[in-house]
């Protein structure tokens, strides 16, 4: 599978970003789809997941801001980032797998190339 992460760019606080993730060479509705993010000298993170079933998971620092989705007869997820922070900057990564740890980096087998995400003003 090969996915391609776009969509990303500066935007200032408050603001909004819709990021995609089309994949090829598989359904995105065979796998666990998630999104990860990676700041400058941290530690890659999970900014949430749809799971092959539909069910959704976030993680507390973006729940409620962050929606997830996917439209199968694209074979894209999306995720759509509302009331961006500073902190929120990262390069953001969309990755495919079929493990249950789908918060974890290791639970993912396939890894799209990135997109740079830059909230300031």
């Amino acid at each position: 599978v090969q996915l391609q992460a776009c969509g990303g760019g500066l935007v200032q606080p408050g603001g909004s970003l819709k990021l995609s993730c089309a994949a090829s060479g598989g359904t995105v509705s065979q796998y666990n789809m998630g999104w990860f993010r990676q700041a400058p000298g941290k530690e890659r993170e999970s900014v949430g997941a749809i799971r092959w079933s539909g069910s959704i998971y976030y993680p507390d620092s973006v729940k409620g801001r962050f929606t997830i989705s996917r439209d199968r007869t694209r074979d894209t997820v999306y995720l759509q980032m509302n009331g961006l922070k500073p902190e929120d900057t990262a390069v953001y990564f969309c990755a495919a797998g079929r493990s249950v740890a789908i918060a974890d980096t290791n639970g993912y087998y396939y890894w799209g190339q990135g997109t740079q995400v830059t909230v300031s003003s």
